[in-house]
């Protein structure tokens, strides 16, 4: 029975990772540079799903053998710096958070007529609704997995209709015309950046999963997640590939929805209706989730109080786009900031695993910390310059 129940929280906190990376800023991105690269995209997707698995393993199991949250561990390597690494979190998860409930509002317009901003008040209570059971996190959990299933089955299903090259796919997936550094660091960032990085390792020390004798199991959740969220979108680059390939043009204002109508007429863009719903959602709840685990280490109020200082979250993010809409420059420094997380927090954990105040007798993988090194070098270099760059639109 344990057995089972362990399977279940580690499928659970896998597709809780996954879903939350697959909101609308991802179906966007993966659409937007297929239509820039073609089937050389392929091979940003291969290195970029290389580089998310050495991120969230190093992260997941530093979180497990330490048995401490991010922000506790940040603390102890530097004394502050889990305050720090909590402002960024919860900035960005709140900005990004504005943008799962519009994309929500978006999903709902496309399924019913409704409003963008009626579709977001809808989405927000179904999310709100998760978090006011008593098991939320079973809750939370089950959801993550049904509607995980769901969108794979509906982007394969697409994939198939817009009969995509697959053996020009692959073939460049190796041997690409072009190599995009920036693309590839977009999509680690997309994947596992800011909150999401932290998304299924927190669950899993909530559910109990932790110490060394649990790291088989946070290795495959760990491995499962990047796995889902992997195949999510290599079926939406085929989808978009098959599309582009026949000389169709995007539309620029909805990149994604163009796909899904085009490879399937009207049946099609309702299908992209139930795809963006499904991943705004659950990245409504994964954001307001993993958000609210940094802020219990800094106050008892908030450990007591989780799921309703969650829902709190949920309804400032929906009561922020109902009002005013998407904050471009909030939005704009929430993006850049989030280029800095991932060097900062995945550069404290590398730290961290070689503590054993904090890990004791555990020795991290030599490969997994080289891995973890270049990824903090590249996003620090990266994500120092696109801030740099989006400052000045701040002050305009």
């Amino acid at each position: 029975m344990k057995q089972k129940r362990n399977w279940s929280v580690l499928l659970g906190a896998a597709f809780l990772m996954a879903t939350s990376a697959v909101g609308p800023g991802f179906l966007t991105q993966t659409t937007v540079f297929t239509q820039a690269m073609a089937a050389s995209f392929g091979f940003v997707i291969l290195i970029s799903i290389i580089l998310d698995i050495g991120v969230q393993l190093n992260v997941w199991r530093v979180i497990a053998v330490s048995e401490k949250r991010a922000q506790d561990i940040a603390n102890i390597v530097l004394p502050g710096l889990g305050l720090f690494i909590t402002v960024l979190i919860v900035l960005g998860g709140l900005a990004f958070n504005i943008g799962n409930v519009g994309g929500a509002g978006l999903g709902f317009n496309v399924l019913f007529g409704l409003s963008a901003k009626a579709g977001a008040v809808v989405a927000a209570a179904i999310a709100i609704a998760v978090f006011l059971v008593k098991e939320a996190g079973k809750v939370m959990d089950r959801f993550a997995q049904v509607m995980g299933f769901l969108m794979i089955l509906l982007i394969v299903y697409v994939a198939v209709t817009s009969k995509p090259p697959l053996a020009e796919a692959v073939h460049k997936t190796f041997i690409p015309d072009e190599i995009d550094i920036i693309a590839i660091v977009t999509l680690v960032g997309g994947t596992v950046g800011g909150y999401i990085t932290f998304a299924g390792g927190h669950r899993l020390l909530d559910a109990g999963i932790k110490g060394k004798d649990a790291l088989p199991e946070v290795n495959t959740s760990a491995v499962s997640g990047i796995t889902v969220a992997s195949v999510i979108r290599v079926f939406l680059f085929l989808a978009a590939l098959g599309v582009v390939s026949q000389g169709y043009v995007l539309d620029a204002a909805n990149p994604p929805a163009s796909v899904f109508q085009l490879a399937a007429g009207n049946i099609g863009y309702k299908l992209f209706g139930v795809v963006m719903l499904s991943a705004a959602v659950t990245s409504v709840i994964g954001s307001a989730y993993t958000s609210v685990s940094f802020m219990k280490s800094f106050s008892k109020k908030v450990a007591h109080y989780e799921n309703w200082v969650i829902i709190a979250f949920i309804a400032i993010s929906t009561a922020i786009f109902v009002t005013i809409g998407r904050p471009v420059h909030l939005l704009i420094l929430a993006g850049a900031l989030n280029g800095l997380i991932l060097p900062i927090t995945l550069g404290t954990i590398l730290v961290a695993a070689y503590k054993k105040d904090l890990v004791g007798n555990y020795k991290h993988p030599l490969w997994l910390t080289v891995f973890g090194v270049l990824v903090v070098l590249v996003m620090a270099w990266l994500g120092g310059y696109t801030l740099l760059q989006q400052l000045p639109q701040l002050f305009t």
